[in-house]
């Protein structure tokens, strides 16, 4: 292990569940190409959340990921369950993780909370990924965090890093 890796290894080891990943070159090269592809690519959402946390807004990152697990239940009884904890967690004024959305958003989820549909978050979910996109996305391609491990990975000349 080399000191440029050790920092990335630390990261990795106190993300969720001790996950021990293995990052290619190529996937960290194709983030810088589009927020998009960062946050569709197998490790692009664990690493940015963890950049994120350095700028404590990973509640945005957070939100947009349970938004796109609660599109995909099925079952009204869970999706109540779940939209009532998504309100709780990230929507109502005080939130322990509120997100930054406009009033008229806020007050849609409001209104749909009691009976909420697979589409009552994408407003807010819209909202937060603009946000992330135009903010806090080019200050992770400018950060010494994504410059530092871009770099340890070019320097490895085996296109990967393993934990």
């Amino acid at each position: 292990m080399t000191p440029n890796t050790c920092w990335l290894c630390k990261i990795f080891r106190a993300e969720e569940n001790g996950i021990s990943s293995k990052v290619s070159l190529e996937e960290v090269l194709q983030w810088s190409q589009s927020f998009e592809k960062l946050i569709t690519s197998k490790y692009g959402p664990m690493i940015y959340k963890t950049y994120l946390k350095t700028e404590h807004s990973d509640e945005n990152i957070e939100f947009w990921l349970a938004c796109e697990a609660y599109k995909k239940i099925t079952s009204q009884r869970k999706r109540i369950s779940v939209a009532r904890k998504l309100f709780i967690s990230y929507v109502q004024p005080q939130a322990p993780n509120e997100i930054n959305i406009d009033s008229p958003a806020r007050k849609a989820i409001i209104k749909n909370i009691q009976e909420p549909t697979q589409s009552c978050f994408d407003e807010a979910q819209r909202i937060i990924y603009m946000h992330m996109e135009r903010d806090s996305y080019p200050r992770f391609l400018e950060s010494k965090f994504y410059q530092k491990l871009k770099h340890s990975l070019q320097t490895n000349g085996n296109n990967s890093m393993v934990n």
